[in-house]
C-alpha cells in the first residue's frame, strides 16, 4: 500500500491518486478508481481552450452546502467526480447526492471515483439523512446518483428506492431525478427505482458505441445501457428518461448521431452532451476539445430527432442544471 504524507494545514493524510488506501468505513479502495500507470503522460497544464476555465469553489452558498452534506455524512459526485461546476451549483443551493457509498466496485477509465469491493457494507441511516439534507437544503429538484455495487444481490436497487421514497415523504414538493448505475442489467431491479416515485429515470451511455471499451469498465455495455432506459420508459411511460454523453475521447461525428438514434428508438426523453476531462494522469487522455459552436451543432441536431431537451455545453455534466431541462433553452446557457 502506498504511504501517504500528513497534510501540515488539515491534520489529515494525503492519499496519492492511485493508490490503495482505507477509506473511514474500512473499505480497501483505489483512489480515483485507477491504479498508477507507469507510463501515464502528465496532464498538460494551461493548454485547456478559455472555454473550460472554471472559478475556484466559494462563497456562502458554497459553505452552507458543504457543511450540510458533512454533517449528514453524505457523498456527492461533486466531490468525488471532481466535478468543475461544484462552486455553480453549491452556490445556487443544489447538490447531485451520492448514495450506496463512496466506493465504486467497477472502474471505469473516465471517472475519478474510488473504485474497491465493500463487501456488501451500507449505511443504514443514509435514506433518512439524505431526505434530511434534501430538506434543510430547501430542494425543489434533487439529483440522486451512486456508485455501482456489484457486491450486493440486487445491485443496491432497494437502498436506492428506499432513499427516493424517504425523500419524498419529508419533502413531498421536491421532484426527484435518479441517476443510476445499470444494475447488471436485472430489469426488476430497474423497476423498483423506477417505481419508488422520482420524476426522471437516468442512466448514462457515456460514450459511442465503438469506445464503450476502453472507457467503462467490462462489466458495463452500450447495449445493456440501451436496454435498460427503454424498459424504464416502456415500464412506466409518465417518468422522463435521460441520458448523457462525454465528447472529446475520438468519437466520429457519424457515431455522435447513431447513438442519438439508438436512443431516441429506445424512448429517452433528454440528452446531455459535455466536453470529457482527464481526472488525473492515470484515465484517459482527452483527443480533442469540442467548441461551443459544435455543442450547439450537436444539440440542434438532437432536438431534430425528437428529444424533448439536448443538453450541451463544454462544461455540462449529467446533471448539471437538471431542475432547469424542462425550459428548453439550453439549461440558459442559449439564453
Amino acid at each position: 500500500m502506498s504511504s501517504s504524507t500528513d497534510n501540515k494545514f488539515r491534520g489529515v493524510p494525503i492519499v496519492q491518486s492511485g493508490s490503495k488506501y482505507k477509506t473511514d468505513d474500512g473499505i480497501s479502495a483505489i483512489k480515483n478508481g485507477v491504479k498508477t500507470r507507469r507510463d501515464a503522460e502528465p496532464i498538460a497544464r494551461g493548454q485547456k481552450p478559455r472555454w473550460l476555465r472554471a472559478k475556484m469553489p466559494s462563497g456562502s452558498g458554497f459553505s452552507s452546502t458543504q457543511k450540510i452534506v458533512k454533517d449528514h455524512r453524505l457523498s456527492t459526485v461533486c466531490e468525488e467526480s471532481m466535478c468543475p461546476n461544484v462552486g455553480e451549483c453549491w452556490n445556487a443551493g443544489t447538490a447531485t447526492i451520492m448514495v450506496l457509498g463512496s466506493v465504486c466496485t467497477r472502474a471505469c477509465r473516465f471517472c475519478a471515483v474510488d473504485t474497491g469491493n465493500p463487501k456488501g457494507w451500507l449505511d443504514a441511516e443514509e435514506p433518512a439523512n439524505t431526505a434530511r439534507a434534501v430538506e434543510l437544503m430547501g430542494l425543489k429538484y434533487v439529483v440522486i446518483t451512486s456508485v455501482d455495487r456489484d457486491d450486493l444481490d440486487d445491485g443496491g436497487a432497494s437502498h436506492y428506492a428506499k432513499c427516493v421514497r424517504e425523500i419524498k415523504k419529508l419533502n413531498p414538493g421536491t421532484a426527484v431525478e435518479a441517476l443510476t448505475p445499470d444494475f447488471n442489467g436485472v430489469m426488476q431491479h430497474v423497476e423498483l427505482v423506477v417505481d419508488s416515485g422520482l420524476e426522471v429515470f437516468a442512466q448514462n451511455v457515456e460514450t459511442v458505441k465503438r469506445l464503450t471499451h476502453p472507457v467503462r469498465d467490462p462489466r458495463a455495455s452500450y447495449e445493456q445501457t440501451i436496454s435498460v432506459l427503454r424498459h424504464a420508459k416502456q415500464h412506466r411511460p409518465d417518468v422522463l428518461t435521460k441520458t448523457s454523453l462525454m465528447l472529446g475521447l475520438g468519437e466520429r461525428d457519424n457515431e455522435i448521431l447513431r447513438t442519438m438514434d439508438d436512443l431516441r428508438d429506445a424512448g429517452v426523453d433528454i440528452l446531455t452532451l459535455g466536453q470529457y476531462l482527464r481526472p488525473t494522469p492515470n484515465h484517459l487522455a482527452v483527443q480533442r476539445y469540442v467548441t461551443p459552436d459544435e455543442f450547439d451543432l450537436y444539440r440542434a441536431e438532437g432536438l431534430e430527432k425528437g428529444f424533448v431537451e439536448v443538453v450541451a455545453g463544454p462544461m455540462v455534466r449529467s446533471s448539471y442544471r437538471a431542475e432547469q431541462v424542462l425550459q428548453k433553452n439550453n439549461v440558459g446557457l442559449a439564453v
